[in-house]
């Protein structure tokens, strides 16, 4: 049985395209590279022991670039790919051993998918998008117009039911994707690079949607994107996948200040650390100068301007409970936002 706090674990996935993918299975367990499997037996290795734990109620970004099996793995959450080999366990059930008629009542009310192509029915309007994945649940008619109304407000879409896709930009036909994914009320959303094909103003505009649903949803969300500037941005957990393995999981924070090889640290040597790093990782014990009280998952950046404006140059750090916890200087924020040593503080998070 999983951990009471995992929704989703992936326990050694393999997923080997071609003629005979069990019989290169073996040789994938003898040491066969991914380009000999290639190469001389003309067969893709999409997915290279895959073991993954994802908790409930956060947003879990899969990145990687293209061809390295991101896209292939969210795939296999809704079984919409078999496996060569390993288990996917939702709430302990494992979604490889499901019925059809299980695998389809799971796929129509527990985990609603979201495409980078958006995958709307052009001859249906915004409003019959929408109510589209009620009417499979078997929905009535008033109860789903209730709800994709709901929802299509929620995205910002009110006064645009009766259009058609083609009358619709990117963004908007990507917010009724979301629309309708959510209208389900399904535990899980799996989002495969659903904001890559916008424009980066309305891209940052959707990955807002996203995040400010979230905070009142709690959904479990996976998240495919091939952009680290997003993937730090908006997930609590982030693996990064190269030729179909995970090279490295983790929060934002430890995969930019902790890299594992160099392939990590190339990605992440040009982020705005300020972005990514929260105020706990890097306050000190609290002393009895004043100073705006901030929250501990504050982020540096944001903090910067509010400690700079404080007549003491220093904020004081507060828990959920309004706790000073600690304290941060203008100085801390500076040093943070350049290159800062504070190894040891990520080893207590």
């Amino acid at each position: 049985m999983s951990d009471p706090q995992t929704k989703i674990e992936i326990r050694n996935l393999y997923k080997i395209f071609g003629e005979t993918p069990e019989l290169m299975l073996e040789k994938v367990g003898q040491g066969v590279s991914k380009d000999t499997l290639n190469d001389e037996f003309n067969h893709v290795l999409g997915l290279h022991d895959i073991n993954m734990k994802i908790p409930e109620k956060g947003i879990q970004v899969v990145m990687g670039l293209s061809g390295s099996g991101k896209s292939t793995l969210i795939r296999h959450i809704n079984r919409l790919i078999e496996p060569t080999a390993g288990e996917i366990l939702v709430d302990g059930e494992n979604v490889m051993d499901m019925r059809p008629d299980a695998l389809r009542d799971f796929r129509r009310n527990r985990a609603s998918m979201v495409f980078q192509k958006f995958a709307l029915l052009p001859h249906r309007t915004v409003l019959e998008n929408t109510q589209y994945g009620l009417e499979i649940q078997g929905i009535s008619e008033k109860e789903s117009k209730k709800r994709a109304c709901h929802w299509i407000e929620r995205v910002g879409l009110s006064g645009y039911e009766e259009n058609y896709p083609t009358q619709l930009s990117g963004g908007m036909q990507q917010r009724v994707g979301l629309a309708r994914a959510l209208a389900t009320d399904a535990d899980i959303l799996l989002m495969d690079e659903a904001f890559s094909a916008l424009d980066p103003l309305i891209r940052t505009d959707m990955q807002n949607i996203l995040l400010d649903l979230q905070q009142e949803l709690h959904k479990t969300i996976v998240f495919i994107t091939h952009d680290l500037e997003e993937a730090l941005r908006i997930g609590d957990q982030i693996a990064i996948l190269r030729d179909g393995k995970v090279v490295q999981q983790g929060t934002p924070e430890r995969i930019v200040l902790k890299p594992k090889d160099d392939y990590i640290a190339d990605f992440t040597k040009d982020i705005n650390r300020g972005r990514v790093i929260k105020l706990k990782t890097i306050m000190s014990a609290p002393n009895d100068q004043a100073g705006p009280e901030l929250s501990g998952d504050m982020l540096v950046e944001d903090a910067a301007q509010l400690v700079t404006e404080s007549p003491s140059s220093q904020g004081r750090v507060v828990d959920a409970d309004g706790v000073v916890v600690g304290c941060v200087t203008i100085q801390d924020l500076i040093r943070a936002m350049a290159r800062p040593n504070i190894e040891s503080r990520l080893e207590e998070l």
